[in-house]
């Protein structure tokens, strides 16, 4: 019996971190940061032309700032308040 209890707790250990990688927190985040580095470097190498065209705002370098903070405070949201691993349900629970 104790042997099938430690092959649950470790499934449950395995479960949770798997919980905790695929957070859909960190892909957000991570995905957001990553386009918002890409697009901020394009919009600090635009062209007098793509001013221009763009009626002098710099688009890519605002909207990358934008997604790269967005990106972050998903990021900083996933360190501040992670995931909690998964409680047995009481149906679980031995009957006594």
């Amino acid at each position: 019996m104790s042997e099938l209890q430690n092959e649950v707790s470790e499934l449950e250990r395995k479960s949770a971190t798997a919980a905790r990688l695929f957070d859909i927190r960190r892909i957000i985040g991570g995905l957001f940061a990553l386009y918002g580095v890409i697009v901020t470097i394009a919009g600090i190498t635009a062209s007098d032309a793509d001013l221009k065209k763009a009626e002098g705002i710099n688009i890519n370098l605002w909207t990358g700032l934008g997604m790269l903070a967005l990106g972050l405070f998903f990021l900083v949201w996933l360190k501040l308040r992670p995931t909690a691993p998964p409680t047995p349900d009481e149906t679980d629970s031995p009957a006594a």
